[in-house]
């Protein structure tokens, strides 16, 4: 079943001795980064902060932060199983590869027995503070790295909608706060909620923006999923919730947010307006510079009650960013399988903060078959920012990179078994010369054929008999041997 709202969760993590509450008084300036980044690189439990230095709500930290609590977090054994789901639904579709591609999409866009329901009431309206009145410095911001340009809000769901379609978006985007009423809104050249902005800009219009913060985890986790622009991010909840997402009006702003929501900022974006953003020390694990983003005014904050306000930090691998990637990685694997029929299994690093690296299995049936796969790869939406990709064969699992690493060292001749190419790159890539675009190289560590212009025979890999595999584990107790 769908948890009703974040506390509900984090009961749940409590019951199972994977949340652990912080009573003494921690400092949001860089002693709450220290804490929650030592409890990560542990696979430590989830935590709440109940005495923040400067606000009186609790901090939820590392709710995320490993894979069997992201599984728990959508409700499901493991990371596999909603990727299995998806698979079962696009089965006809899957097996006509790219052709059923149109198919497949037509029925994700179906998935109407899970729409958002909008409520005349919500909980997240339960306190609502207006104009002058709005302080956002009561608000639980961390300055997360020494060098960061000031106090960051960075798991605010924000809402947009397309000023000519009207269209919403619901996007996962890091907030600088300015003031006691002001947030910068750091979304990239390549998210729907900047194209948005766009529009509205062209057309001399204000933008409506609304952000939520403690919203139900799978709502959380749909914010940061890489869906197509015409799916809404409310269905999609829907579906891996399997119930329907409840969404209240805004007070002041004509857009929709869930009624479980802890916090709520609404405010209206001028067209022109722009403040310097950054540094900050991002997944990437460097800081990215200063650049002027839309400043957004807050005319109004709602809460609940009693609201548990949430927040992630992001830095060098591993971080909890790692776990939300890792259920992407999993869950969209048949859509890709989709578009790329090539494709029998495929694992993004965490250290390659995925987008930087990718790995995939390959059938291989045909000369160049990774060289297609790899151009491929690089025109299927997101994955277009890939950097490197490594292509191997099916009976190597990409998720072992030992395994990985021995076939990519191993089984490449790099006057014929590179590919390069120039593309665009993510937004926040500072190894680019260029801000937006860069370079790109595909590794194939497939076995090569003949007809690829290798006639020397490929050599068989050493594999122990059978038998005798058989005969030593069944005698394994034999050998005293733990």
């Amino acid at each position: 079943m769908a948890y009703a709202d974040l506390p509900e969760f984090l009961d749940r993590l409590e019951k199972d001795g994977d949340l652990v509450r912080v009573k003494a008084q921690v400092d949001p300036h860089l002693e709450i980064t220290e804490i929650v980044d030592r409890v990560v690189r542990a696979g430590g439990p989830a935590l709440l902060f109940e005495n923040v230095l400067g606000s009186k709500l609790p901090l939820a930290m590392n709710v995320f932060g490993t894979q069997s609590r992201m599984a728990k977090a959508l409700d499901v054994d493991s990371l596999d199983a909603v990727g299995a789901r998806i698979a079962d639904l696009l089965k006809p579709e899957l097996a006509r590869g790219f052709a059923g591609l149109r198919d497949a999409m037509s029925k994700l866009g179906q998935l109407r027995d899970v729409p958002p329901k909008r409520v005349r009431k919500g909980d997240c309206q339960d306190v609502v503070v207006k104009g002058d009145k709005v302080d956002l410095m009561t608000l639980p911001a961390l300055h997360t790295w020494p060098d960061d340009g000031g106090a960051y809000f960075n798991l605010g769901l924000t809402h947009t909608k397309h000023p000519e379609t009207g269209a919403r978006n619901l996007g996962l985007y890091r907030l600088q706060r300015h003031d006691r009423r002001t947030v910068a809104m750091h979304w990239q050249i390549h998210k729907d909620s900047n194209a948005h902005h766009a529009v509205a800009e062209r057309r001399g219009e204000r933008l409506p923006v609304a952000i939520a913060f403690g919203c139900d985890p799978v709502v959380t986790y749909a914010a940061s999923a890489p869906l197509p622009s015409d799916i809404d991010e409310y269905l999609f909840a829907g579906f891996l919730r399997q119930d329907r997402v409840e969404m209240v009006d805004c007070v002041t702003v004509p857009l929709q947010v869930p009624a479980d929501a802890q916090v709520v900022l609404e405010g209206w974006l001028e067209p022109g307006e722009r403040r310097p953003e950054g540094p900050f020390g991002d997944h990437t694990g460097f800081y990215t510079p200063v650049e002027p983003f839309p400043a957004l005014t807050i005319d109004c904050m709602t809460m609940q009650k009693k609201p548990v306000f949430q927040s992630i930090v992001v830095g060098r691998p591993p971080a909890e960013d790692g776990p939300l990637g890792k259920a992407t990685e999993r869950i969209f694997l048949p859509l890709v399988r989709l578009m790329i029929p090539d494709i029998v299994d495929m694992d993004m690093p965490v250290e390659g903060v995925f987008h930087n690296c990718v790995i995939v299995s390959i059938d291989k049936r045909f000369p160049k078959q990774a060289h297609k796969v790899m151009n491929a790869i690089w025109g299927a939406g997101m994955l277009s920012l890939a950097k490197l990709i490594v292509v191997v064969d099916a009976d190597c699992d990409v998720h072992d990179y030992s395994q990985v690493a021995w076939r990519a060292f191993g089984n490449v001749d790099y006057t014929h078994d590179l590919a390069h190419s120039v593309g665009p790159v993510d937004h926040l890539d500072h190894a680019s010369y260029q801000q937006f675009w860069g370079g790109k190289i595909g590794v194939d560590a497939t076995a090569k054929l003949p007809a690829e212009g290798y006639t020397r025979g490929w050599p068989e890999m050493i594999e122990q008999d059978p038998a005798v595999v058989a005969r030593v584990t069944a005698r394994w107790k034999e050998f005293g041997l733990s």
